[in-house]
């Protein structure tokens, strides 16, 4: 059984759709979550059927509204009500479903743009905690909604089971690695004392290699600092011409994706090297 508290959720402006997850079940991560950009997100819990992830997104890619997909799926399942469902579709219409056999506290809320459920809870706080921070984080970025939602909901009371695992998923049509991948973030922890804290911790690793820094926020690259970077990249061993020593250097730290030339540097490229020696 995946005792879990979850939300389903996106931001249409941004063009995301995403999910969070945190359980007493061994890596929730990896059953709960399902999302395709501009068709919907969809989680999965209880006593969950996996089936109704692509089963779901499948119908949300018909263009059926979260309750109609909500009502189909259930409605096919002998095992109804046992089975808890959050799904978010393409226009941020919410639904959620707890079965009549799901163990208290069990429950869901809906609004625009979201679906927040948990079952085996303490109490409905946790739920509510959900929605409250989702609601009261416009203008942030989703994965970061979604996370400050998991951290709130677990100080509310959580899983009245504990701690264990945490999952998150966000995609975006190309606004993955290179664009060439539709999942901006896909990140597990799948056994841990405090999953929501080492959840926060390894998407700010992500964000660090993956994130993208505002072009005007770069630093122009003078000669004074081109003289700094050479120097510094030459005792990492990386000589030669500026750009291709920095390039190969960024490859090497798996930071390629923040590297656009060598006229201007994103700081955080600057504060790696930097640390480096």
């Amino acid at each position: 059984m995946i005792a879990t508290y979850s939300i389903a959720a996106c931001d249409l402006d941004a063009g995301r759709w995403g999910v969070a997850v945190q359980s007493k079940f061994l890596a929730a991560g990896s059953l709960v979550p399902w999302a395709e950009p501009e068709v919907g997100a969809l989680a999965t819990q209880a006593y969950a059927n996996p089936r109704y992830g692509p089963e779901g997104l499948a119908l949300l890619r018909q263009g059926l509204a979260a309750e109609e997909v909500v009502a189909r799926l259930t409605a096919a399942d002998d095992g109804r009500e046992q089975r808890q469902l959050g799904v978010v579709d393409a226009q941020g219409r919410g639904a959620s479903f707890s079965g009549a056999e799901c163990h208290d506290w069990a429950g869901g809320r809906t609004g625009d743009c979201y679906a927040a459920q948990g079952n085996i809870l303490v109490s409905g706080a946790t739920v509510d905690a959900l929605v409250e921070t989702f609601e009261g984080t416009k203008g942030a970025g989703l994965a970061e909604r979604l996370i400050d939602c998991l951290a709130a909901a677990q100080a509310a009371g959580g899983d009245s089971r504990g701690q264990q695992a945490a999952g998150l998923l966000v995609v975006e049509r190309d606004g993955g690695y290179g664009g060439l991948s539709d999942v901006v973030v896909d990140l597990r922890v799948d056994d841990h004392p405090t999953p929501v804290d080492e959840l926060r911790r390894i998407y700010g690793l992500h964000q660090a290699l993956f994130g993208a820094t505002p072009r005007d926020e770069w630093v122009a690259v003078d000669g004074e600092l081109a003289g700094e970077l050479r120097d510094r990249l030459e005792r990492l061993g990386f000589g030669g011409e500026l750009e291709q020593a920095l390039v190969a250097w960024a490859g090497q730290e798996n930071l390629e994706e923040r590297v656009d030339g060598a006229e201007h540097l994103d700081p955080v490229v600057l504060e790696a090297l930097r640390s480096q020696g």
